[in-house]
């Protein structure tokens, strides 16, 4: 679960939206118009997670986009969260949980544009026992 609460130093109207990313996974939320620079969302996302898995790029991105009608959405900045940790003991415990605190948020050129504020909680999937002889949803038999 991912609750976002965002404070950008940006002047003007805005309709901000996040998306978040997660390997090759993305998620968006919804668009908090007419918000401005300080939106608050309360939403739930989930991703697929494999730990361990492949590679050691366990991070969440946070894209925050202007969401414009007529043409682009335009790129605020973004906000990295490194949860590989919080992965390890989640599995180990059964659940672990970030509690909300500020990230900075930096443009392209890594210069600070504000924060948002996120908290993560990680529960693993518990895997379903599958009788050995049942495969695709037909159980197998054995004729002689």
């Amino acid at each position: 679960m991912c609750s976002f609460y965002l404070f950008l130093f940006i002047l003007g109207r805005m309709d901000p939206y996040v998306l978040i990313q997660f390997k090759s996974q993305e998620r968006k939320s919804s668009v908090a118009r007419g918000e401005g620079g300080s939106p608050a969302w309360n939403e739930k996302f989930t991703f697929r997670v494999e730990y361990p898995g492949e590679g050691d790029q366990y991070k969440l991105i946070l894209k925050i986009m202007d969401k414009d009608t007529f043409s682009a959405d335009d790129f605020i900045g973004q906000a990295t969260i490194y949860v590989k940790d919080l992965l390890a003991v989640g599995v180990e415990n059964g659940t672990a949980e970030l509690h909300p605190r500020k990230y900075s948020v930096v443009r392209t050129d890594q210069t600070y544009c504000g924060e948002i504020e996120v908290g993560v909680t990680f529960t693993p999937k518990v895997e379903e026992n599958y009788n050995e002889e049942e495969f695709g949803g037909w159980k197998q038999s054995h004729h002689y």
